[in-house]
Parts: C-alpha cells; structure tokens; sequence
C-alpha cells in the first residue's frame, strides 16, 4: 500500500512539475526524475574492443544506445564481437583492424574514422605488458609499452577530441589497473605504465573540462578474462606452483572474495560514458570488489 501511495504522489509531483517547470537555481526531488543513462544517437570507438573488458564495455555502451566501433588486431575476433552488440535502437556497429604496436597505424586509422563521422565517446584500452620483476625488464619493453598506452591514447584524443566539442558532447574513459593506486607484485613494467596513463588523463580532464569533456580512469581489479588467466598461469609457472593456487592467493585478497563479472566493469564505462555522469571527471575508479587496500 505504501508502495502505491508514493507512486501516486510521485505521479502527482511529476505533473507538477510539468505544468510549473523549476527554474535552473531550484532544488528538485532526485527521484522524480530519473538519471539520463541513454547514449541513443552517440558513437563510440573502443580500442581493444575485440574481447575482455573492452568487449565488455562495449556490450554495456550498445545496451545504452550507442553506435559501436572496435578496434583491435584480429578480424575474426572483431566480427564476432560486433555481431554481439545490441542493435535494439537501431545502432550500426563497426570494426576497423588496428595494430597498437604501430602508432602510424593507430593514426591512419582513426583519421579514417572522424573523417567519416564525429566520436562521443572514446574508451582507451590496450592489452598490458608481461608481468614480471621491474629489474629484469630490458628497457625497449618500457619504451614498447609507453608507445602502445600513452603514445596511441594520445593520437586518439587528439583525433576526436575537435569532433566532441563541435557535437558538444564528450567522455574519453581509460581502462587502466588498479596498480595507479598500489603497485601490484610481479607487474613492473605495467605499474610503470599504468601511472603515466593516469596522469596523462589527469592533464587531458584538468584542459578539457570548460569544454565540457569529461575525461576519467576505470582501474580493474581482478576480472575473469584471459589476461587474467594468463597472469596466474606465468607466476605459477615461475614459482613451480599450479595455477589454483595463484587464483586462491589473489582470491583470498578481495573483500568480496570473488573475482569480477567483465559486465560488472563494462556498466562502470558505460555509466561514465552517460550524460548522467556530465560533472564526473579527472577520477580514478576502481572496479575490484574492495581489494585496493587504500581510500
């Protein structure tokens, strides 16, 4: 009965409102109106979109209403992916192959991409170094990886950035590690990188933002994809243990003890991405079931 009694009101306020629309200054009920989640008409380019988290934010971005372009290596794997969206608003998804590893390639690519249309949204994403300690890594792995994940996000948010403040809608979202936060063991080469991507993005929000281009990290923790997996299997390897009891060890530090739904990480992009996060912009967030043991 309760339960009825607010819908009415609610339905009588909304009416309300309609009728005696507030002004800009006034305060209104948060749930009389709902969040604007819908990215109908919008178009996304998301880069390693082929599978894992870049697959899986794309899935969440295309539930929202948007257009859909992946970028990665492998076409087989690219045609796959697109035939997974959702195409229940009328969405057209698209696929270029790109190499990361060839900046001029990223280049050409995208330039192919704003010629032919303006970009919304842009979800950075590039496969991580091999793991491994920071002393034993030669220095070209450093240099390889500085190219992939901040020389290649740069050509991109250069690429589409005129096109958002022209179509006056802008989210550039990276998909970072929680490692920008606490260095994870083993990983010396990526923590290094990760914490040059944060702090580009951090510049790029901090310039952006009068424009009104929001520009944020997402941090994965430990989701069930095959970088994962393969994460397990090479310390394993490297410490003569099986693969379960990696996946234990690093279990048994999340909160939550449990590792994480790629769909749980993708609705994190995609709400990012909405216009309901319009004044979200310059953070850090973690999606990692509670495992980061700072704030």
């Amino acid at each position: 009965m309760a339960r009825v009694c607010f819908k009415l009101l609610a339905n009588l306020m909304k009416n309300i409102y309609k009728t005696f629309p507030p002004s800009p200054c006034q305060q209104v009920i948060p749930y009389l109106y709902p969040m604007k989640l819908s990215l109908a008409g919008k178009i996304a380019v998301v880069s390693g979109g082929s599978q894992g988290l870049g697959l899986a934010s794309a899935k969440e971005l295309a539930l929202l209403g948007a257009s859909c372009i992946l970028l990665a290596r492998n076409e087989t794997s690219l045609e796959a992916a697109v035939a997974s969206l959702d195409v229940s608003q009328g969405q057209q998804h698209n696929y270029y192959v790109v190499d990361f590893t060839k900046p001029e390639n990223v280049q050409a690519t995208i330039q192919a991409i704003t010629d032919a249309q303006i970009v919304n949204i842009l979800v950075n994403n590039s496969g991580g170094p091999s793991g491994g300690p920071i002393l034993a890594a030669e220095g070209g792995a450093f240099m390889k990886a500085f190219e992939m994940h901040v020389v290649c996000n740069q050509i991109l948010a250069q690429a589409v950035v005129p096109g958002m403040k022209a179509s006056g809608y802008g989210r550039i979202i990276q998909i970072i590690s929680t490692s920008v936060k606490a260095p994870i063991k083993n990983l010396g080469v990526s923590n290094t990188i990760r914490a040059a991507v944060a702090n580009w993005a951090k510049s790029l929000a901090n310039e952006l933002a009068p424009s009104g281009i929001t520009v944020n990290n997402v941090l994965p923790g430990a989701m069930t994809t095959d970088r994962l997996k393969s994460l397990f299997k090479a310390t394993a390897d490297s410490r003569g243990v099986p693969v379960e009891t990696i996946s234990q060890e690093w279990k048994s530090e999340i909160p939550m003890q449990r590792f994480g739904d790629p769909a749980e990480f993708g609705a994190a992009v995609a709400f990012l991405a909405s216009p309901a996060a319009a004044y979200i912009t310059g953070i850090n967030l973690p999606v990692d079931g509670g495992r980061i043991p700072s704030l």
